[in-house]
């Protein structure tokens, strides 16, 4: 029998997995450190009236190409937009934009709000920079970048929504109700079925591409393959890359990860 807390938990299997969150929180301080004194961020945003109803917004050295929502991962239970800051370097590099939300964690809110919440804070970027919109996410931000192509999500930006990639996606929200987080989750057979993209149609136009670490869990491994199938889109499984080092290349401009999110974008 599948003992579905050990299939989702990382840390564990992960060299320094522990370490992780405090080396992404000063990476983080210090680019925004750096981005503030040379004026090229706005901190702070607001998209709603709701305490983490906001988001930060990294502008490039000139008028930007268009725009990258990154959206932040733990599970929908935990961190927020002030740990991800340096995975902006890379898009900003290359010129574009980048907006890091962040949203109301469980269990204050379910995720079917968690997903509205997001839509409205890519809607609000996109009212600052204009140009094509890249949307992006890392595990539970995976999923919630997935969302945001289909088209009951109501995303008023939606056309302008070039390409997603969901990085790592928890797509199927059902094993996540055989885990003990779910407890503050509180997914039901209802809300696994209309907010698993892999039990969703194929958002009609969408330019998607699955992303993943080689060395990840099976779970997450099989997770991406999953919504690669069902949507029948581009899967990349990146060698030697496990759940957590998987978005590092979204601090250079020139790694394979970034150009997925930008190429032809």
């Amino acid at each position: 029998m599948t003992d579905w807390n050990d299939a989702y938990a990382n840390a564990p299997y992960v060299s320094g997995g522990a370490d992780y969150a405090d080396r992404w929180a000063a990476q983080a301080a210090e680019f925004r450190a750096v981005e503030q004194a040379v004026g090229r961020a706005m901190l702070n945003l607001a998209y709603g009236p709701g305490e983490r109803e906001g988001f930060d917004l990294f502008l490039p050295a000139g008028r930007p190409e268009g725009l990258v929502v990154f959206i932040h991962g733990g599970y929908w239970l935990k961190f927020d937009r002030s740990f991800w800051s340096h995975l902006a370097a890379g898009p900003q590099a290359r010129g574009w934009a980048v907006a890091m939300p962040s949203y109301t964690l469980a269990p204050q809110a379910r995720i079917a709000a968690i997903t509205a919440q997001v839509a409205r804070a890519v809607d609000a970027a996109a009212e600052r920079v204009a140009g094509p919109i890249v949307i992006a996410g890392h595990s539970a931000g995976g999923h919630l970048a997935a969302r945001m192509a289909a088209p009951e999500v109501g995303l008023g930006s939606r056309e302008r929504v070039r390409r997603v990639v969901p990085i790592s996606p928890v797509a199927d929200l059902r094993p996540m109700m055989l885990t003990a987080m779910n407890a503050d989750l509180r997914i039901d057979d209802a809300e696994a079925e209309a907010e698993s993209p892999t039990l969703l149609p194929r958002p009609p136009g969408a330019d998607v591409h699955v992303w993943v670490g080689g060395a990840e869990r099976p779970a997450f491994i099989e997770q991406a393959g999953a919504l690669a199938r069902a949507w029948s889109v581009a899967l990349t499984v990146d060698p030697g890359r496990n759940h957590f080092d998987v978005i590092e290349g979204l601090e250079r401009p020139d790694s394979p990860l970034t150009g997925a999110l930008l190429d032809g974008a």
